[in-house]
């Protein structure tokens, strides 16, 4: 493998769809090499479309992860987008099935610190590096009928802000992409198409990709994106008590509430 690099690198995980495939499109746009990873075929073909190094491996499990750092490992990594992750919708009591939610818990939140831990240590090394951890509105309140999504994002934004303040003497920045519903396929995924949530209009993927992108660039803490809708409701569940914020999702992410 040729390691000479003329232009910077950046990692994008969840690459595939959505807003992950969207932001290797910026990445791609703004002068970047790529290495794209995913779980499913789609990966290849994104890749061959953007010219970029393409790995298939399933990032809820340590070899996935440790296949893709491998990749990367002695490679000067300028940026990378921590994004992979799903969702899973419903009752936790009588709908959800434990072992999507344990992967959902794998895959968000234990994969985004398995290879963070790799690649947050080669920048601080270098001194030098943005990462961009795609987290979601959805971290700021309780979600009701998607009680481990959203505590899994959670998870991933007290974890991005703790990095940046540690890191806060270093060349080394950490941004949070913080977007409400977007059009992707994940409430089909999460079995959500039957709520409130799932039926709503939803923010362009590509918008906010592009909102990650600049917010990523210009080494800010965090992004709340793309609609004002989003941008008012993360500036608002600052200040209301959380069984208000709980009650409010119930309302958007009840199974049947999009029939009502």
């Amino acid at each position: 493998m040729n390691t000479t690099q003329t232009r910077p690198l950046a990692l994008v995980t969840g690459a595939s769809s959505g807003i992950g495939y969207e932001l290797a499109k910026q990445f791609a746009n703004n002068g970047f090499d790529l290495v794209i990873a995913a779980e499913d075929d789609a990966i290849n073909t994104v890749g061959t479309e953007l010219a970029a190094e393409a790995v298939q491996v399933d990032l809820a499990t340590d070899e996935g992860v440790d296949e893709l750092y491998g990749r990367i490992k002695g490679r000067k990594v300028d940026a990378i987008a921590l994004n992979a992750g799903i969702g899973a919708g419903g009752a936790f009591a009588t709908d959800t099935a434990l072992e999507d939610e344990l992967k959902l818990i794998d895959l968000n939140v234990r994969s985004t610190v398995h290879l963070a831990k790799h690649v947050v240590k080669d920048m601080v090394a270098r001194d030098e590096g943005r990462i961009l951890f795609t987290s979601s509105i959805a971290s700021t309140m309780p979600g009701s009928f998607q009680a481990v999504y959203n505590a899994s994002k959670s998870f991933v934004q007290s974890f991005a802000l703790a990095l940046r303040n540690e890191l806060k003497d270093t060349n080394v920045t950490v941004t949070s992409l913080m977007p409400g519903p977007t059009e992707t396929e994940f409430f089909e995924r999460a079995d959500m198409l039957d709520t409130k949530v799932g039926q709503d209009d939803k923010d362009d993927p590509a918008d906010v990709a592009k909102d990650g992108f600049e917010a990523l660039m210009a080494g800010k803490e965090r992004v709340e994106s793309a609609s004002l809708k989003t941008k008012v409701q993360g500036r608002a569940s600052r200040l209301m008590p959380d069984s208000a914020k709980a009650a409010m999702h119930r309302q958007m992410a009840e199974p049947g509430s999009g029939r009502e």
